[in-house]
């Protein structure tokens, strides 16, 4: 398989503290990982770290064999639309539209015609269900839709990878659901995911590999099977308290 990512030894620390102190992971073309680890861990960081949000302090990041760790914004621009970000809250723009939000992206970083923005527009937004709420401003939204919304943005340049930063956090049974469904949906497309979550039932269900980060480092790495029948008490924790 094609290693898609490969993360080599980075660390990262903010004033004294050491939150990564040498991780260690890849992720292959096509497959889901689960990201999990105690609150305050550095998951989060670390999803921001591969596409330069955070800058780390040592060690190599690599997207297809080329070195991205260390490049300026101008260089990370073509990384960051193959590369996309799902923000834990959706991140809307307030005072725009459903329809502008999504379309935000192809504006900025394609030669599309307005007519053929829309008609990406609303295949993605289909493909999230939301494509009744084109015209709806992110106030008129649930968090789970504004969620769904936000996800739709960060697919609509056809990325590569999607980093999901807590996608289901703070959501009802049904609209964890939703979410799952159309993450399951962008995988079936081939699309790479990293998945952070403390959703123990969600990661089972959508992830082919679970990383474990404790104390800075990735502590575990394995498939779902293997995750649940670890014998270790600190992986055995995580599904205690699902």
């Amino acid at each position: 398989m094609d290693k898609i990512l490969d993360v080599r030894n980075i660390h990262k620390s903010f004033d004294d503290k050491a939150v990564h102190r040498g991780i260690n992971f890849f992720l292959e073309a096509g497959e889901t990982v689960g990201l999990l680890g105690p609150s305050g861990s550095g998951k989060s960081v670390l999803l921001r770290s591969l596409i330069g949000l955070e800058q780390i302090d040592a060690g190599e990041i690599h997207f297809h064999s080329k070195r991205i760790d260390g490049l300026s914004e101008v260089q990370l621009y073509p990384i960051r639309t193959k590369i996309s970000y799902a923000f834990q809250t959706g991140a809307l723009f307030d005072s725009v539209s459903v329809f502008e939000n999504v379309a935000y992206p192809l504006f900025e970083h394609t030669a599309l015609s307005e007519t053929e923005i829309e008609v990406r527009v609303r295949e993605i937004l289909r493909i999230v269900n939301m494509e009744d709420a084109m015209d709806l401003m992110p106030s008129d939204l649930s968090g789970g839709m504004q969620k769904r919304v936000g996800l739709a943005r960060s697919m609509v340049l056809n990325p590569e990878v999607l980093l999901y930063d807590e996608p289901t956090a703070g959501l009802d049974p049904t609209n964890v659901e939703m979410v799952i469904e159309v993450m399951d949906r962008f995988k079936r497309k081939g699309i790479s995911g990293i998945f952070v979550t403390h959703d123990i039932p969600a990661a089972k269900r959508i992830c082919d590999r679970i990383l474990i980060l404790r104390d800075g480092k990735i502590v575990f790495s394995g498939t779902v099977p293997e995750f649940e029948s670890s014998a270790d008490p600190f992986i055995k924790s995580f599904l205690t308290n699902q």
